[in-house]
This record gives structure tokens, sequence and C-alpha cells, in this order.
């Protein structure tokens, strides 16, 4: 893994070995092998979905029999090099987070090959954080250009991903359990990167094969709660039964299972050793944190500070997936770098506190970064650049800020996702 960052603040290199160390913990070639199941009296389809696709798919995909087939279905950029596949597998990329016409076509192509399976056949979905945007195959009657529409309004509002996926579910033909629908009378098997908070399997890139619990009075209530406007075409099928999602007790669902194979956990907890290792006492804040990206970073810049009045060495911990309310559609940034923006205007360069905040999937909203890293003399170089935090936290543009100072954090893709990643480190001898 290339992390790559112009900080070289206090513990930076630190930070970013823990960064590393806690990628490397939530790796397919770590976390997969031990959870592929027996290969059926059939065939085996593998459909590999998300922004971790390509890497579990090729570790699936080893010493695979010659009748594996395998559709492979990623972002833009997030694929791996098609001689580390075998030569039957397919794979295609899409749109991310917003749909697009190939992932359109490509869950075509995924209905199909899924409905063709009979009952001594296997699907295999490997399913990560991405795959609900990826798998666009809209409900009857609703175009692509609707489901755009609508997760864009979704995605500036502050909404949750679970929020979002609620809402796209039931405006599908392939999601809430409806590709183990069409798989059926197959046994389904399905292995998940989770990438929501409380690792419901459910709830990953909106669970193609896994039942649904919500409903679509669920789904209506998420769009009055932010005031969204919604056409007539697409209410009538958010009240309209018949587009309700499988329920567990359905026949469908006798033959699928389930498996979080990594979760935000395994990375807090790899890097947590890595803190330890160096003297600080790893505090673990939650792995399913949740709300707007600033005021976490307010509430986290409190326990830093009451940390340090401790004295000694700590390194607070937390994960889950903060949102970000959008004020500046132009602004550039993520919920990472926001949350490291508001961290640092709140510490107000207090002394011997740095910190590293990061989406693990590389890529932190707008800008191609994947968080941003802070400490003690974030603001004293703000000032003399002249640039004003808060100023920058207002319109949305905390990759502008890190940028002029050089601390953005740079991975690439990192072909796993499991959320926020963010450290703390507190050490009064620094």
């Amino acid at each position: 893994m290339d992390i790559r960052t112009g900080s070289r603040g206090v513990h930076a290199e630190l930070l970013s070995e823990m960064l590393e160390v806690a990628l490397s913990a939530v790796s397919a070639d770590r976390c997969l092998p031990a959870y592929l199941p027996p290969y059926p009296k059939g065939r085996r389809l593998v459909v590999a979905v998300g922004k971790a696709g390509a890497a579990m798919a090729r570790v699936a995909l080893r010493d695979a029999p010659p009748q594996t087939r395998a559709i492979i279905l990623v972002p833009y950029g997030h694929g791996c090099a098609l001689a580390d596949l075998p030569s039957s597998a397919m794979l295609l990329e899409g749109g991310h987070p917003l749909p697009d016409q190939h992932g359109l076509e490509a869950a075509k192509m995924i209905r199909e090959a899924v409905s063709e399976l009979t009952e001594e056949d296997q699907l295999l979905a490997l399913v990560s954080g991405g795959g609900s945007a990826l798998l666009a195959l809209p409900a009857e009657g609703l175009s692509l250009e609707d489901k755009r529409q609508l997760t864009e309004e979704l995605l500036l509002c502050g909404a949750t991903i679970s929020q979002i996926n609620c809402v796209r579910t039931h405006l599908s033909q392939v999601k809430g359990g409806r590709l183990a629908v069409l798989a059926h009378p197959a046994e389904v098997v399905t292995l998940a990167f989770s990438d929501v908070s409380g690792d419901d399997p459910a709830l990953i890139a909106s669970g193609p094969t896994v039942a649904d619990r919500t409903t679509l009075q669920d789904a209506r209530r998420v769009l009055e709660r932010f005031a969204i406007p919604v056409p007539d075409h697409v209410r009538r099928i958010l009240e309209d039964e018949r587009h309700a999602t499988p329920r567990p007790d359905a026949a469908a669902m006798t033959r699928a299972e389930a498996h979080i194979v990594a979760r935000n956990h395994m990375a807090l907890q790899a890097a947590g050793e890595i803190a330890a290792s160096q003297g600080f006492m790893p505090v673990y804040l939650g792995d399913d944190l949740e709300g707007d990206s600033t005021e976490l970073g307010i509430v986290h810049a409190a326990l830093a500070l009451h940390h340090r009045r401790k004295g000694g060495k700590w390194a607070l911990l937390s994960g889950g997936e903060t949102t970000v309310l959008v004020r500046n559609k132009v602004g550039k940034g993520g919920r990472n770098s926001e949350y490291a923006l508001s961290l640092g205007l709140s510490l107000d360069g207090a002394a011997g506190i740095s910190a590293i905040a990061c989406d693990t999937d590389g890529i932190d909203g707008v800008g191609g970064h994947a968080g941003a890293i802070i400490d003690g003399s974030t603001l004293r170089r703000a000032k003399a650049e002249g640039i004003s935090p808060a100023g920058m936290l207002r319109r949305n543009d905390s990759y502008g800020f890190f940028e002029a100072l050089g601390d953005l954090v740079f991975t690439g893709p990192t072909r796993t996702t499991v959320n926020d990643f963010r450290v703390i480190l507190i050490d009064d001898a620094a």
C-alpha cells in the first residue's frame, strides 16, 4: 500500500503506519479464504459487487474449476489486472456514488446470469460497499435518471447510508434480497465486507441477496424526514405493495446464508495494537459512530483535551460513517477531511495532539484523497498562509484547506471498505 501525505508533523509517520496496518487487516487476502464455501455439485456463479469486489473475486477464483463463471462489478478505477483473474471472469466498471448506464447494463447481465441457475448450482455473492450504486436496475416504471436524481438528493441532505439504501432498495429490481429470489432454487452464499454501522448484511450494498427488513413505509419516511420532493410516478411505486421486498421467511431465502468477513472493528483493533507497541494506551470510542462530521470533530476534540489533562500517551480510535450536510455544492472534500478540519479547529493548536481521519476505501468524497492529518501546528500554518479554517469548513472545502498545507492523505483505491478510520494520538511529552 502506497500511502502518501506531505505531513511531517508530530507522529505523522506512526499515524500512516496505523492506517496501513488497519487496511491490511481488512484485505480480501487476509479475511476471505476462511469463509469460502465448498463447491456445489453443479456450477458456481461468482458475483462480486462493490469497492472490494475485484480483490474478493481474485481470492475466490484461485484454483477455481473451469466451469466457474464470474461477473465482477466495481467503481471506475477499483478493478485489478486481468492477468490476476481467470479468462472466464468478466470485469465491469460502473458509476459511483451516482449510478450510470454501465452499471445498468452490468446489473441486467447479472440478473440474467443468476436467473439461469438450477438447484444444484451455487451463487457466491461477494458484496461490499458501493454495490448499491453499481447495481443500478430501477424498478419497472422508473428510469435511471430518476434513480440518479433521487440518489443525489439523498447524498446532499445528510442522510445516513442506511437511510439512502432503504430508499434505493425499494426502487430496485435486484436489491433487498431480490437477487436471491432470481437465483432460487440455487444455493446462495453471501460473503460481505461491512461498511455499515451494526454490520447488518441486509444493509450492505442494499442486500441484493439478503432478506430485507425495511418496508415501503420506511422508505417514504426517509423522504419525508428530509423533505425530498418525489415525482408522482416514483411515489406510486413506493405506495404499491407489489414492490415490497421479500421477507426473511420467503421460500427463496431457505437456501440463502450470509456472513460478514471484514468489519471496522478489525481495522481499529489492528491499529490499536500498533499504538500500544509504541507506548500509547488504546481507547476505542466505537466502530459504529454516525452523525454530522463537524459535530463529531467537536466532541472528539473535547475528549482529546480531557485525556491530555490526564497526562501520558493515549490513542483514541473510532470508526463508523459520519455524514456531511452540503451547503456548497462546488466545495471539495469528504466526511473524513471535514471531521479532521473540525477537530483541528476545536483543538485550537493544543500541543501534543495529532490525528488522522480517512475512508478505508481510499476515496473521501470529492478530490481523490483518502482523508487528512492534523497536529498542533495545523492552525498556525494555516494562519501563515492566510487561510481561514472556519471559512473553509463553512464552504465544505476541507480538501482545499488540507491541500494548501500538504496534509492530505492519498492511498488510491484500497480495494477494501469498512468505513471511516480515525485515530487521535495524545502525547504530553511531544
